[in-house]
């Protein structure tokens, strides 16, 4: 993404605000990081913690993005066969049956 590190764009659901009531401003807030996420191309957007993954999820939906957002840890346990079948819910449809990891073939 351009800007990124630390000069990259809040997604404006960080510090309590996802909680706050104040929706239209959050969303309304939140419209420079969708952009900057639909401007990548990217199939997914991963996101490290709950506020920023509750709040991209719905700026997706809201400015009609609809890209799955994930959490880091659902790649990781997906990568590791371990993710259970109720956990797969934001995967799209590409990764939702995928198993990467068999411990039976492991061997």
């Amino acid at each position: 993404m351009t800007p990124n590190r630390s000069n990259n764009f809040c997604c404006g659901g960080g510090g309590g605000f996802l909680q706050a009531g104040y929706k239209d401003e959050r969303l309304e807030y939140g419209r420079l990081k969708d952009e900057q996420i639909k401007a990548t191309g990217a199939d997914y957007c991963i996101a490290g913690c709950h506020n920023c993954h509750a709040q991209i999820h719905e700026l997706s939906e809201h400015y009609g993005g609809h890209y799955p957002v994930v959490h880091l840890w659902t790649l990781i346990c997906l990568s590791l066969g371990i993710l259970g079948p109720n956990e797969r819910e934001y995967l799209g449809d590409d990764l939702k049956e995928v198993n990467v990891f068999h411990p039976e073939t492991a061997m």
